[in-house]
């Protein structure tokens, strides 16, 4: 378990950074923004106990609103993305069980699986950031643009880093 921890300490610190320090500054044209701390959140294992599980995408969102000087923002996107991910892992993975897989990772469940699973809940989280960051209808094409540019973006990258550390399991 102290394992299990101290990886996804790791993964937060990392994924941060990377946000932060090198992602903060990447837009294309002012139009697409990759956020890929969210893969923080997404990676987080399976029976980790939904209170634990708002506590620790409230801190990631805070801890980027605290970097990108947006007060609640990104807290409030990711802690709708916690709510949305309890519901998509209920349907979908409760019918085969996580028993012998700890975490939602590509090498895990499967590259038909996590791409849904990444594409949905990337699409809600940039959907619900974007439309609290404007707060307004007035400019919905734009807002929309940004939506749709940036979930491609994000998801794109987490796809690539997924494929990057993926291990082929094992077969008995």
């Amino acid at each position: 378990m102290s394992k299990s921890i101290f990886i996804n300490l790791l993964r937060f610190f990392v994924l941060v950074f990377i946000q932060v320090f090198l992602l903060k500054n990447m837009t294309l044209y002012n139009l697409s923004t990759p956020f890929l701390y969210i893969l923080f959140i997404l990676l987080l294992p399976f029976e980790i106990p939904n209170v634990l599980l708002f506590v620790l995408a409230f801190i990631t969102g805070l801890t980027i609103d605290a970097f990108y000087d947006t007060p609640g923002l990104h807290a409030s996107a990711c802690v709708i993305l916690a709510l949305v991910r309890i519901f998509f892992i209920s349907v979908t993975v409760q019918k085969d069980g996580f028993d012998n897989e700890p975490e939602p990772t590509l090498s895990n469940k499967g590259l038909r699986w996590f791409s849904t699973y990444v594409i949905t809940l990337t699409l809600v989280h940039h959907f619900f950031l974007f439309l609290i960051e404007s707060f307004s209808i007035s400019g919905l094409p734009y807002i929309i643009g940004r939506f749709l540019l940036s979930s491609l973006f994000t998801v794109f990258l987490i796809l690539i880093t997924g494929l990057i550390f993926f291990r082929k399991k094992e077969r008995k």
